[in-house]
């Protein structure tokens, strides 16, 4: 690629001159070509900056002492007996070894190079006079801590010295002399550091500017590539020897080994997160299999051997890192063909260099070829790896922002091409914005400096829903009208969401969908022939009556049946048969009334409802209706019809399902067609065909009779006090059932069972009746309890009876009823806020205290909360489960925590499965907490012999945050904090 001209880069860029784009483009271009001429002619041409000279590789013999007994004599002996070698390696074995070599005569040092060194001490091997000794944490005599390992400082020496040194070794330790003449020691220690400053500043630079990176992009990629540029550092420091300082500062002897298997691990880890991050959606599109599982149990593994001592921790190390390296190679090696990734290319780069100049010291160690150390500058490796990771970044940066340009391209087209109007609205109302299709729409001519309001084409209703949900800061959806020229209404669906300073929305003409809406409406519940009521329709008719009905309001339902209907349609045909239906309904519609209402279901069945009529006024209607359909003939064209009509009518007994009501009154028909009864059968409420009816119907087995079934039994499941849990011993009593073969039916299915069969008071009764006697019998037992809560049925709370039978049973109890909480839905509870307050007030007159239970599900219920004098409030255990997950679920429970608090409410969290919850909890103030965290259901016999809700906790990390924080800075009050309140303090 030839540089462009100046001239080119001036119509680019914009220069105002020549001169700006000349020094534009040596900038450029000149100066880092001329950069990169001047390293290397200074590679190639020009000194070294340290010119370190030769050393002298010195012969030793070498013994190990296994048992560490030898003393310097014995040692000396011994070793007098063992050929030299030039070096020896330890093979991972940390017992000491005795070593003895020969220095030269001539002013110097000798060095001992291993980084594995632990401790060194030696001796003159003639007269045993000690030269020094040394270890991490410092030396004396002559011995002396350099670079990586340690030296011994000799004199002018006249002849050469024999010298006698043991040494303590940790890892794939080499011992080796070096005799260095004169000051080259130094020089080398110089060239030592200065390289070490060179990989942490150049590493540390290149971090720092991919934090800011990371900060300005708001991108944790970059934060990760950071951490491994960091991890890169340390590990070349490792295998360079300079991991004994941190950034200039020395790092405490005892913690250099642990530094070490910590540093490898991390940056294993940190490998494999920024491969897994950088080619995710290459990894998908080849499709991820169990190799890549390996890779990750790798570094699980080697995380793990962190623990171990550093002789053990290498082989694990040696076969993760190999296994881990293999599989990543593989996926790589995958991707660059499969796919040409060049973030995969870079990466691989990476990850070869840091194979070969990262772990080659560890595969040497581990085959013995120690001829590979040293070959690789781990300057340059660590620093040439970090900048080929570098590059796969810019690369993945690339593909990214070719693709959020593409995506803005692909938006902008699609924003005009849209058929549905797309706009943004200002604060005003105006139009900042839109596309063709809403200009087309609306019939806007987009002019310079000419705005358009929204309220000059909708509704000024419309404007205000939109500016309402623009400041709660909602997203919503609403269907309008507009009026249109001509006098026609157009309808329109307007989908909005707040932007900051703007409305962003939708705008789609629904007129002809809104049209056959409401035609499907009419169809969906009107017959098409007659204009009726279809099935559908008519037992929405019948499901609303029996609401009202159950109120005490009179309800009955009439089955109508055509007689010789079909002899109609067989010899005249459906033409004739439609005609008759329609002019039957008209028939019917003049005699019902208002206020009554027909459907029909069948072919030539009816259904009449009859909604507030007393039975014998709609008996009299329908006396009316088989006179009107039998007296009078229907005429289809030239042709005369006689038809006949059997009726049956039946009272709608309190709660009666819609589909028994119909079958109970086709039941009636079908009597009145039988003959005998002029066309009508009425049944009441108290006729014997409706036990004949409930016989018939296949009841629960166990729920069938009003007493309660046998096998019932009570659990209760702990709820710990969160500011003393060691205070209180307070539960909740839930109920299960033992079938005849041992099974247990939870107390979820029983419930449900009851409900849906009408007798949830049954259990209900039940359940009150035994606990407050269990209560009672054991009042000594539970001093530390202040509070047994039951869950009461919405059923129930609307059962007189029981609501009495209640009462009596409080009544009866006092002792129980004071520690008793009735727990009531909060559903049920703003169903009929009188009789719910009714219920409130006269419980808590025997001592009984209450709680909304499932409080927050229902978010219309905050403004009722005055009107209810409860005790407490039970959190909706959906909101507590992902309180953690989702931070709008803990501001909406922080909020209901504090609404209770200023009501003088107690607040309850149930569903607490795990510690992170409770603590949440915990820290916005929650009073009290039960789930899985705390315990799972107890029997009786564990709540008497248990001393706190604390004392069930099973899972170590929730006991020790209830020991060590919860209950050192809470409260262990031995009163109960569950007070009454005032009925003064309820408003």
């Amino acid at each position: 690629m030839s540089p462009p001209s100046a001239s080119a880069i001036a119509r680019r860029y914009g220069f105002g001159s020549i001169i700006d784009a000349l020094i534009y483009a040596l900038s450029v271009y000149g100066v880092p070509l001329l950069i990169g001429v001047m390293m290397l002619v200074a590679a190639m041409a020009w000194d070294r900056q340290f010119d370190t000279g030769n050393y002298q590789r010195l012969s030793l013999a070498v013994i190990e002492d296994r048992g560490a007994a030898l003393g310097p004599a014995q040692a000396a002996e011994r070793l007098r007996q063992v050929p030299p070698v030039t070096h020896h390696d330890t093979e991972l074995t940390e017992a000491p070894f005795w070593f003895a070599f020969a220095a030269a005569a001539a002013d110097g040092d000798v060095e001992l190079p291993s980084r594995h060194a632990v401790q060194i001490e030696c001796w003159n091997a003639t007269s045993l006079e000690p030269l020094g000794r040394g270890d991490r944490s410092g030396t004396s005599g002559a011995i002396r801590a350099v670079k990586a390992g340690f030296a011994i400082r000799l004199r002018q020496l006249d002849a050469p010295l024999q010298v006698l040194c043991r040494g303590s070794f940790s890892g794939p330790a080499r011992i080796t002399a070096l005799q260095w003449p004169g000051t080259q020691l130094g020089v080398s220690v110089l060239e030592f550091h200065r390289n070490a400053g060179l990989l942490e500043g150049g590493l540390a630079v290149l971090s720092i500017f991919v934090l800011v990176a990371a900060f300005i992009n708001r991108d944790w990629q970059y934060v990760l590539f950071a951490a491994w540029l960091v991890a890169s550092l340390r590990l070349g420091a490792i295998s360079a020897g300079w991991d004994l300082q941190w950034f200039g500062r020395n790092i405490p002897p005892e913690w250099i080994f642990v530094v070490r298997k910590l540093t490898i691990a991390v940056y294993v880890m940190l490998t494999y997160a920024l491969f897994a991050r950088l080619l995710r959606d290459d990894l998908r599109r080849i499709g991820a299999g169990w190799p890549l599982t390996l890779a990750r149990w790798c570094v699980v593994v080697l995380a793990a051997a962190c623990a171990l001592p550093f002789a053990r921790f290498l082989p694990v190390l040696w076969l993760t890192a190999g296994a881990g390296t293999l599989v990543l190679a593989y996926y790589l090696l995958r991707i660059v063909l499969l796919t040409r990734s060049r973030v995969a290319m870079w990466y691989a780069a990476s990850l070869g260099v840091v194979m070969f100049a990262g772990f080659y010291e560890v595969i040497a160690a581990a085959l013995g070829i120690k001829e590979l150390i040293g070959t690789l500058n781990h300057v340059t490796a660590a620093l040439s790896s970090s900048l080929l990771a570098a590059f796969a970044i810019a690369e993945r940066m690339r593909v990214e922002h070719a693709e959020r340009v593409r995506a803005e391209t692909a938006l902008k087209t699609t924003y005009d091409a849209l058929p549905i109007g797309l706009f943004t609205l200002a604060r005003d109302g105006s139009f900042e914005r839109f596309n063709p299709a809403l200009a087309a729409m609306l019939g806007i001519e987009p002019r310079a400096g000419e705005r358009h309001y929204w309220r000059d084409h909708f509704e000024a209703g419309s404007w205000h829903w939109l500016r309402d949900r623009w400041l709660l800061r909602r997203g919503g959806e609403l269907e309008i009208s507009a009026p249109w020229p001509g006098g026609e209404t157009r309808w329109f669906h307007v989908r909005m969401a707040p932007a900051g300073e703007t409305i962003e929305g939708s705008l789609q003409d629904i007129t002809s969908r809104h049209e056959a809406t409401e035609k499907l409406k009419f169809l969906a519940e009107n017959d098409p022939l007659t204009g009726v009521l279809n099935r559908r329709g008519i037992e929405k008719i019948i499901e609303d009556a029996t609401q009202h009905a159950a109120e005490g309001k009179p309800l009955a339902v009439a089955y109508l049946d055509l007689d010789r209907f079909k002899l109609i349609n067989d010899l005249f045909g459906h033409v004739a048969g439609d005609e008759v239906l329609r002019q039957v309904c008209r028939r019917i519609e003049a005699v019902l009334g208002e206020g009554n209402t027909l459907g029909r279901i069948g072919g030539d069945e009816f259904i009449i409802v009859f909604r507030d009529a007393a039975i014998y006024s709609a008996a009299a209607i329908c006396r009316g209706i088989v006179e009107a359909i039998d007296a009078t003939p229907f005429h289809a064209g030239d042709k005369a019809f006689q038809v006949k009509a059997s009726i049956g009518l039946v009272e709608v007994a309190d709660r009666l399902p819609v589909k028994d009501a119909i079958a109970v009154a086709d039941r009636a028909c079908r009597a009145a067609k039988a003959g005998g009864h002029d066309g009508l059968v009425v049944y009441d409420r108290g006729a014997s065909v409706f036990r004949e009816w409930a016989e018939e119907r296949k009841l629960v087995e166990r729920l069938g009779s009003g007493t309660a079934p046998e096998g019932l039994f009570l659990m209760m499941q702990p709820i710990m006090s969160l500011r003393a849990p060691y205070g209180s011993l307070n539960f909740e009593v839930l109920v299960r059932m033992r079938e005849p073969d041992g099974t247990i039916t939870s107390g979820g299915v029983i419930v449900a069972t009851a409900e849906n069969n009408g007798r949830a008071s049954v259990i209900d009764r039940w359940v009150l009746a035994n606990t407050l006697a269990w209560l009672d019998g054991h009042h000594a037992a539970l001093a530390a309890t202040h509070f047994v809560t039951m869950n009461l049925s919405g059923a129930s709370l609307n059962d007189e009876r029981f609501i009495q039978d209640a009462f009596a049973m409080l009544a009866g109890s006092p002792r129980a009823a004071d520690r008793l909480c009735i727990e009531i839905t909060e559903g049920v509870a703003l169903h009929d806020l009188d009789n719910t307050r009714r219920f409130i007030d006269g419980v808590r007159r025997y001592g009984a205290k209450v709680a909304l239970d499932d409080f927050g599900a229902g978010y219309t219920s905050f403004s009722y909360l005055r009107e209810l004098p409860a005790d407490a409030l039970k959190i909706d255990g959906s909101l507590i489960v992902n309180v953690n997950a989702h931070p709008a679920n803990l501001a909406i429970v922080e909020a209901i925590v504090e609404l209770a608090r200023n009501l003088g409410m107690k607040s309850i969290a149930e569903w607490a499965e795990d510690c992170a919850t409770v603590e949440s909890l915990a820290e916005v103030g929650v009073d009290y907490v039960q789930g899985f965290a705390i315990a799972h259901a107890q029997n009786p016999e564990a709540v008497l012999a248990a001393q706190s809700s604390a004392s069930f906790i099973t899972d170590e990390k929730v006991l020790r945050y209830v020991r060590d924080t919860l209950a050192a800075t809470g409260p262990q009050a031995a009163h109960n904090p569950f007070r009454r309140r005032r009925p003064a303090e309820m408003h």
